[in-house]
């Protein structure tokens, strides 16, 4: 913050709290509340929170805890924080809220722009700016603390993807093996389950973000489950392919081919290339079959973070970061397959975090 002149950091988000304070809580599902926390380059870490927040928040790393009895309807802690702001900041220059692709503050413009009246009125006027990036810098480097919370969820999610042969065959709904999938996620340890998405179709599935519908599972169909599950506040990510029944030729030969480009990636994946270098690792073994868009992202206390696997992106690897490698391959119209698996990157190269598939695709009971 002192190298770029910031005098300190406005953070709202529920990532920003755990990585900064360690507060975890499944309340930021309610998103009626504004929630503060004011790190200033000297001085005091302030959270302005709702007081409903109070007994959590004496737990976490924070030197004062300043409340509010929100919902109110109107001021909504923005007086607290003004004074926060005048007493630990004021000053030392600019207030910084993150700014980048993925930064989505859970404040309204409306009461940004009323903060922003009031701290003008503050001796020497502070303003709000964005990080430049700062925060998102920080937090793409995992300390190993971090590294071996995100491998502890990948293995959580591994277990439970070694018994998706318990809850799917043949004649059971895909929505059906959704929810027992999740059910299996909380009995190998996951806290939650965040993000489920998947499909299933002969030799592939047309998308992996709609609902799961009410429809049997069918011989020859592939079925892809891909998990977003928590523990701890980290996030694992990554997918998995069973054939049911035993798979056609073009299926096989489809996922073969994602497994080599996965591979190539994970090969090339060291401290000094880029994420477009990644990218174009998996090409060869794609070939004219590739489905547009990335191939990979960072991940940690948010299911995506961070630089993209593009071609455009130039984002240098450094020893810390996590990463998703996640090619998909197109195996007929409106069909396709896509698997993902969970890298670390250090000082001697990459490190498989999740389960690494091998071979040929898991069968499950046609």
């Amino acid at each position: 913050m002192a190298a770029a002149g910031i005098g300190g950091l406005l953070l709202t988000t529920p990532a920003e709290f755990t990585y900064f304070t360690g507060y975890l809580t499944r309340f930021w599902e309610s998103p009626s509340r504004p929630w503060y926390l004011l790190l200033p380059v000297e001085g005091p870490v302030v959270a302005v929170i709702p007081a409903i927040g109070a007994v959590l928040m004496a737990q976490c790393a924070v030197d004062e805890i300043r409340t509010w009895p929100s919902p109110d309807g109107a001021d909504e802690g923005r007086a607290l924080l003004t004074e926060a702001i005048a007493e630990g900041v004021a000053g030392q220059g600019p207030i910084a809220l993150p700014d980048g692709p993925e930064d989505v503050p859970r404040v309204g413009f409306s009461a940004l722009a009323d903060l922003q009246r009031r701290l003008s009125d503050l001796p020497g006027a502070v303003h709000l700016v964005g990080d430049g990036g700062l925060v998102a810098q920080l937090r793409a480097r995992k300390t190993p603390e971090e590294i071996a919370a995100i491998a502890d969820i990948c293995d959580i999610a591994g277990r439970a993807f070694a018994r998706v042969p318990e809850v799917a065959r043949a004649g059971i709904p895909v929505d059906q093996v959704f929810r027992s999938f999740q059910a299996l996620l909380l009995e190998e340890g996951a806290d939650w389950v965040s993000y489920l998405a998947g499909g299933a179709g002969p030799d592939g599935y047309g998308d992996v973000i709609s609902p799961a519908r009410a429809v049997p599972l069918a011989a020859g169909d592939i079925l892809m489950l891909d998990t977003g599950a928590v523990r701890n506040g980290y996030f694992c990510d990554f997918d998995r392919n069973f054939s049911v029944g035993p798979a056609s030729a073009k299926a096989e030969s489809a996922h073969a081919r994602l497994l080599e480009a996965t591979a190539a990636a994970f090969d090339a994946a060291r401290p000094g290339v880029t994420m477009a270098d990644l990218w174009a690792a998996m090409s060869p073994a794609l070939g004219d079959a590739a489905v547009a868009g990335r191939r990979g992202h960072g991940l940690g206390l948010q299911l995506t973070e961070g630089a993209s696997l593009l071609a455009h992106d130039h984002t240098v690897l450094e020893a810390g970061m996590v990463l998703t490698l996640e090619p998909a391959i197109e195996t007929g119209a409106a069909r396709m397959l896509v698997h993902e698996e969970n890298i670390a990157i250090t000082e001697a190269g990459a490190r498989w975090l999740s389960p690494r598939v091998q071979g040929s695709m898991p069968v499950l009971e046609g």
